[in-house]
Order: structure tokens, then C-alpha cells, then sequence
């Protein structure tokens, strides 16, 4: 490709437009699909004014749904079954510490329940997961705005 007449140099500029183009379709495909990519089980977790932890390390969660539903991260298990199956997860785990999430409205004989398997499956250390009273206050300001 040459400059315009007889000249017999080289145009060495990049077209950068279709780049661009390419970009801004790429980003507005992310943006729609983000939001479609979340996934969990939804918890009402209680509130309380202790500090988040830092975490490095992605951590093994047990939830208990409102409906008294038990998971282990995104995967579903009886009561009857949560020990067996904790111990064999952490059979290949250094880390044995386990967090607990369950729902505010959950009976309390329920997640002692959940509890006493979760500690007779050898786990070390058992967290407690709640919600930020900051956090819990501006999400209830939302819901009755809307």
C-alpha cells in the first residue's frame, strides 16, 4: 500500500476504527451476560457489625435456604448425607474450615443441627456468615422505594 501519487513509500498507520468497533461490541455482550452469570443460593443472612474477612482463597460455604434446604457451596445435600460428604471433600483439603450461611427466618434447632455434622465431620474451624448492618439497611431502603 502506497501514499496517494507516484511515491513509492509505505503507509505504516494502523486502522484502529474496526479495533474499536470490535472492542465496543465486546463490552456491551459482557455488560447484558454479566448480570445472567451469578449464581448461588438466596440467603436473608442476619445483620451484624463485624469486620469482612480478607480472604485469598475461595472457601467452602454450607447454606441453609429458607425452605431448610442444605448446600454445599452451589450443590444441594440432606442433613442425613452433610457429614459424609464434608468428610470426603476435606480429605483433599489443607484448609478445614468450613462458613456457615443460613437464613434469619431458619429454626435455631436446625442450624445447631447443621452444625454438630458439619464439626463431627472434622472441621477445624467453623465461620459464621452475615450481612452488614450497613449493607441490610440500604438494601431495605431499595425494596421500599420500589
Amino acid at each position: 500500500m502506497t501514499l496517494g501519487g507516484n511515491s513509492k513509500e509505505f503507509m505504516s498507520e494502523i486502522n484502529v476504527t474496526p479495533f474499536v468497533d470490535v472492542m465496543l461490541v465486546l463490552l456491551i455482550i459482557f455488560m447484558v451476560t454479566a448480570p445472567m452469570m451469578i449464581q448461588g443460593v438466596n440467603v436473608d443472612l442476619p445483620q451484624a457489625t463485624a469486620k469482612p474477612l480478607n480472604s485469598d482463597q475461595e472457601h467452602l460455604i454450607i447454606t441453609i435456604d429458607r425452605n431448610q434446604q442444605i448446600f454445599i457451596n452451589d450443590y444441594q445435600v440432606t442433613v442425613d448425607f452433610l457429614g459424609e460428604k464434608l468428610i470426603k471433600i476435606l480429605q483433599g483439603r489443607t484448609d478445614r474450615s468450613v462458613y456457615l450461611k443460613a437464613d434469619k427466618t431458619i429454626p435455631y434447632g436446625m442450624v445447631v443441627q447443621v452444625m454438630a455434622e458439619i464439626k463431627g465431620a472434622g472441621v477445624v474451624q467453623l465461620g459464621m456468615v452475615t450481612e452488614p448492618a450497613v449493607l441490610k439497611k440500604i438494601s431495605d431502603a431499595r425494596k421500599t422505594k420500589s
